[in-house]
């Protein structure tokens, strides 16, 4: 079930092998390892020390010893004890039902969803559709998860507070939300086995335009007595269907580093450099296609 406006969201792979000696398809020379996986993330340029938003669809990056715990143990390998490590942990079925499309559901359920989905809970709530990376690191000890009932982000090391903290309501990938922290903290944005549509940054630029179009949102969450309530609240309408073409002319600038992780692609940028060129790119070319 997914929202009205699409979110950037990844390929929900959950098999870390598909390509390798267990998930059928070519299998590779050699199994792909934490130590493996981290030469070719360290060779693509993450940065050790740095902050990095990774999406990933491991599926692409064929068959890997560990599977997503290797995947985040290279990661961090890579940045180093100084270095912090964010993926998102969104839960798009934590939303209004009369926006529903994948599947829609019948009108006379509406009221009972939002009687009696439980409170988002940072602890125990689970991510969908962000793949098996990003539960992994959700779950991890000493991970920090921001208090937004729609879409959270999980952050792992030094900067994960001040990261994940006072994630606002109504401004959901927004200045005030993690984005607009990692944007502040001239992060990168790495994309393992997933293209710009799943590139969740890029929605920080829509927040930017002059005039973004509006919805009304609504989701469970928890009261500050321990019970759970329906909250309802004005933000912006994020649309993720043009990124795609929004990534590719992004790419053409240089601005990406596209590099071998596994059997799949890595693309690494930086932050700043994504979001201020889809700043004007969405300004040239949404009003072209409105006014078309």
């Amino acid at each position: 079930m997914t929202p009205a406006r699409p979110l950037s969201v990844p390929d929900p792979s959950s098999v870390p092998g598909s390509s390798g000696a267990v998930g059928g398809g070519v299998v590779a020379a050699r199994p792909h390892t934490r130590a493996s996986l981290a030469t070719q993330l360290h060779d693509l340029g993450v940065r050790p020390g740095g902050v990095v938003l990774v999406h990933a669809g491991l599926r692409a990056l064929g068959f890997v010893c560990g599977g997503p715990q290797a995947v985040a143990l290279a990661l961090r390998d890579v940045l180093g004890p100084e270095g912090t490590l964010v993926v998102p942990t969104h839960t798009s079925e934590n939303s209004d039902p009369a926006g529903w499309s994948n599947p829609p559901v019948p009108a006379d359920w509406w009221p009972v969803i939002r009687a009696e989905t439980p409170g988002f809970d940072p602890a125990v709530t689970p991510s969908r559709f962000m793949g098996t990376l990003a539960e992994t690191v959700r779950g991890w000890p000493g991970a920090r998860r921001s208090d937004h009932p729609h879409v959270s982000f999980a952050a792992l090391g030094p900067a994960a507070e001040e990261v994940v903290a006072g994630h606002p309501l109504a401004d959901m990938l927004g200045p005030g939300s993690p984005l607009g922290r990692l944007y502040e903290l001239d992060a990168d944005v790495l994309l393992l086995g997933v293209d710009h549509g799943c590139n969740t940054s890029l929605h920080l630029a829509e927040y930017r335009q002059a005039a973004p179009p509006r919805q009304r949102v609504g989701a469970a969450v928890r009261t500050r007595d321990g019970g759970r309530d329906w909250a309802w609240w004005e933000d912006v309408a994020v649309d993720s269907a043009d990124f795609p073409r929004l990534g590719a002319d992004l790419e053409a600038t240089g601005a990406v580093r596209i590099g071998p992780v596994g059997d799949g692609t890595g693309r690494l940028m930086r932050q700043r450099a994504a979001v201020d060129f889809a700043v004007d790119w969405l300004a040239r070319n949404r009003r072209t296609e409105e006014e078309a």
